[in-house]
């Protein structure tokens, strides 16, 4: 039996209230949320997110291979999976691959992992940020978010919790929405036409994964229609001859479309309040159509998502249209006097992997003491090379102290730095994020999480942040060594 071993969703912190446009430009919005990424995240930090929430349900997992999908890669030649890799502590041994460029390549990936029986566990990661110009129905619909699913065969220590029953894809050549290289918005052709395409691919796509799966639509117990295309999304919804009730939320008023990310994050908000048993499907549409169906298993009962795609939702906090604005680059700010920070350096950053990527210090033997970031000779007792890897990037952390910086370079000012001691051992300085620097406090709990420090000479400079525990909840894997 191969399936789904454990799945996940990440939202972002900040919300977008959609009725802010209208209010700032007088036309657009719309009514609810979408969520947006900070000024600090990209797909890479969104999948380190998301994956960690994966792997923290099922500790003895041990993928086989990574695979991230975007449209929206935060580097083009390098591969973007090879961050993740790095960030959860994994073996040189464990492939890391990108799926990347369309909408389609998040359910391409899924597909592929599950139909890749006896290939090992794999862990598909699915990550988007949708962008569109200001007032325009991509700004308002679109979302940014991220999905993880650990893909495998059935175990013991990693049971299946979600036994994949079949699905169908069905592709035809036709231009709905493109975005050329280098562009930073999508283009739509006129709807109707897009409407007439997808509803017919969807219907057959449908139907071949019921007969595939060997069930009729009335046992289908969960399903949501995704795609960019939002009208005929809603238009093939009604014809799939499904149980009054079955339809779920397409988190479009919360989240909003997260473009090769969603298939994934509607997934795993269904799997996170279904029942052993019952029977789920996710139907795509994106230059085509696909559908994945499933059956829960008695697993899933003692199964519990690190943290809910619903308690995301509900932790968000508001941002301003013009803070957004900044932060999509489509309004141009006073930038900090300061001057901008120098490029990473590729070889130091080889050399410091393990504390780079994976926040991995290290612990004297002898004294147990933790250090931050590693070091060779020991804080007590003067020991030399006698430690051992201590990982903090799934350890929570007390403020011992904290300063609001208003001068130092951010693209978001102002900067709050809080000097942390973690739980277990270790003080460290770092940069706190989705955070209101008017609400920090001495006691307060933080968590990590990874995210880009800034961009020089086009390398983005990764590194961990922290942010209080209440938006973060548990997260992630024990990197390798912690």
């Amino acid at each position: 039996m191969r399936g789904i071993v454990s799945i996940a969703g990440y939202v972002p912190y900040r919300r977008l209230q959609r009725s802010e446009v209208a209010k700032f430009f007088g036309t657009g919005g719309g009514k609810g949320t979408r969520a947006v990424a900070s000024h600090d995240e990209d797909t890479t930090t969104m999948g380190v997110e998301a994956a960690r929430l994966a792997l923290h349900p099922v500790p003895g997992a041990a993928p086989s291979a990574i695979w991230l999908a975007t449209a929206t890669p935060a580097y083009l030649d390098k591969t973007n999976a090879t961050a993740i890799h790095a960030a959860l502590g994994q073996p040189a041994r464990v492939a890391a691959f990108d799926f990347g460029g369309a909408l389609r390549s998040g359910t391409g990936a899924l597909q592929t992992g599950l139909a890749s029986t006896g290939s090992g566990t794999t862990l598909v990661v699915l990550a988007d940020l949708r962008d569109g110009l200001p007032t325009s129905a991509d700004e308002s619909a679109g979302g940014d978010g991220a999905a993880a699913v650990l893909i495998g065969d059935d175990a013991p220590g990693t049971p299946v919790i979600a036994e994949y029953l079949g699905g169908a894809s069905v592709t035809d050549e036709f231009l709905d929405r493109w975005r050329t290289v280098g562009d930073r918005r999508s283009r739509v052709w006129e709807e109707r036409f897009g409407e007439t395409r997808y509803v017919p691919l969807g219907t057959q796509a449908w139907e071949s994964a019921l007969k595939s799966a060997g069930i009729a639509a009335e046992q289908v117990d969960h399903v949501v229609v995704t795609g960019m295309h939002g009208r005929a999304a809603k238009a093939l919804g009604r014809k799939l001859g499904v149980a009054d009730g079955v339809l779920s939320d397409d988190l479009s008023a919360t989240v909003g479309q997260t473009g090769a990310a969603h298939p994934g994050l509607v997934l795993a908000a269904m799997l996170e309040r279904a029942r052993p048993g019952e029977v789920v499907a996710v139907v795509a549409l994106a230059d085509g159509a696909d559908v994945l169906v499933f059956r829960t298993t008695d697993a899933i009962a003692s199964w519990s998502p690190a943290r809910s795609v619903a308690d995301q939702i509900a932790d968000g906090a508001d941002l301003s249209y013009g803070k957004f604005l900044s932060w999509r680059g489509m309004v141009a700010t006073e930038p900090p006097r300061r001057p901008e920070p120098q490029r990473v350096s590729s070889s130091a950053a080889w050399r410091n992997e393990g504390w780079k990527f994976g926040f991995v210090g290290t612990r004297d033997r002898a004294s147990g003491a933790v250090h931050l970031p590693p070091a060779r000779v020991s804080m007590k007792g003067g020991a030399v090379d006698d430690m051992e890897p201590a990982g903090r990037a799934d350890t929570e952390a007390t403020i011992a102290t904290y300063t609001i910086d208003r001068l130092a370079y951010s693209p978001s000012p102002p900067v709050v730095f809080a000097v942390l001691d973690f739980d277990g051992g270790g003080r460290f300085p770092v940069e706190l994020t989705d955070v209101d620097p008017d609400t920090v406090d001495i006691g307060d709990r933080v968590t990590m999480t990874f995210r880009k420090l800034f961009t020089a000479d086009g390398i983005h400079d990764y590194f961990w942040k922290a942010k209080p525990s209440h938006a973060a909840g548990a997260a992630g894997t024990t990197p390798a060594g912690g």
